[in-house]
């Protein structure tokens, strides 16, 4: 407990003692209508909102110096995106439609970073992320940029690895989001205490009994949107003869990415006998979404609520795990979940033949 008020202390007394600068924010979204937030990445909390009004939206006020703020329409869903700047006190102009940010050398450097970082290439390719990452501690040392960023250059180095970097006191080292995370570093690493970082194995047998409940029973309808901001229910496209498989997935998602080809191979080999596909996703931004529909040539119907874990089929459907399925027979009965890898094609195979 004296750990955490001496933590608590010297984020009051940072906070307390930084210069308060002017920000100006002009965007841009399609979100006519729509809430937008600005937060402030020390507290997690909005320091601003305002409405979408005919495609545009604006911010002014005052917050303290270089900290970085964060632009997003989902202020209760941490993985939801968010496009990230320092308050320079330079203005900001930031296009929602495509996450992409104009302002100072400093932020546009932040948001290409961000993008690149945090965006498709990173959940194509985890490595590309960590190259990103370590490409970025060292051209990037002497600016503020790696603060950012501080949580993935954990990731990567380790924490003793970027305990070690920050008492070298490289420039970002003293930005208050840097210390207030490596204050809670190394009150972690000292700390009498275990971090669960999974479920029990009794756990994981339970889910799995309740996920396969759901076998032998009719599929539950919901609805959400396409790609194109359409609404859809899941129930139009059961039956008509076909089988259906519906993929949950998001491009955020490693192991989504990895079986995707997979799915690529069954849809091209059994589409002309009568297999569908909807794909479900819980990404939380329709840019990397799309991208990922497009990069990974999946031509069948796709579906969102673009709310993450928040989306209303996760719980219908307990999923709490991705990449997950269902394959729905023309009657409208979930017949098998969760086929991966071999298990998906022999399925297949059993029911259309080779």
């Amino acid at each position: 407990m004296k750990n955490i008020l001496m933590m608590c202390t010297l984020m009051l007394t940072v906070s307390a003692q930084a210069q308060q600068v002017k920000y100006t924010v002009k965007g841009v979204s399609k979100e006519n209508g729509k809430m937008v937030y600005l937060e402030d990445r020390l507290t997690s909390k909005p320091v601003d909102s305002t409405l979408v009004a005919k495609g545009k939206f604006v911010f002014k006020g005052q917050a303290d110096k270089n900290a970085i703020l964060a632009i997003t329409f989902d202020k209760d869903n941490w993985r939801s995106w968010r496009t990230l700047f320092f308050n320079d006190g330079k203005p900001v102009s930031v296009n929602m439609n495509d996450s992409t940010l104009k302002g100072s050398p400093l932020n546009e450097r932040l948001s290409y970073y961000n993008i690149e970082m945090m965006g498709m290439p990173s959940y194509y390719y985890p490595q590309y992320q960590s190259e990103m990452t370590k490409k970025l501690f060292e051209e990037e040392g002497e600016t503020l940029l790696p603060a950012a960023f501080i949580t993935e250059g954990q990731k990567v180095f380790g924490t003793k690895g970027l305990l070690t970097i920050l008492e070298k006191k490289p420039a970002y080292a003293e930005h208050p989001y840097v210390k207030q995370y490596e204050e809670r570093l190394k009150w972690m690493s000292t700390a009498n205490f275990v971090v669960k970082s999974g479920k029990s194995d009794e756990q994981k047998a339970a889910d799995k009994v309740v996920k396969n409940g759901f076998i032998g029973q009719q599929f539950t309808d919901f609805e959400m949107v396409d790609t194109l901001g359409t609404m859809h229910k899941l129930s139009e496209y059961v039956g008509n003869g076909h089988w259906l498989f519906v993929d949950f997935w998001a491009s955020w998602c490693g192991p989504c990415i990895r079986e995707m080809p997979n799915v690529v191979a069954a849809y091209e080999k059994f589409h002309a006998k009568g297999l569908d596909i909807v794909g479900v996703s819980l990404d939380g931004n329709k840019i990397p979404w799309k991208k990922a529909i497009v990069s990974l040539n999946m031509p069948w119907v796709h579906l969102s609520e673009l709310k993450g874990w928040e989306s209303l089929f996760t719980k219908i459907y307990k999923i709490d795990a991705i990449p997950d399925n269902l394959l729905i027979d023309p009657q409208g009965k979930i017949v098998a979940r969760g086929l991966r890898g071999e298990a998906l094609q022999e399925k297949l195979k059993e029911i259309f033949g080779e």
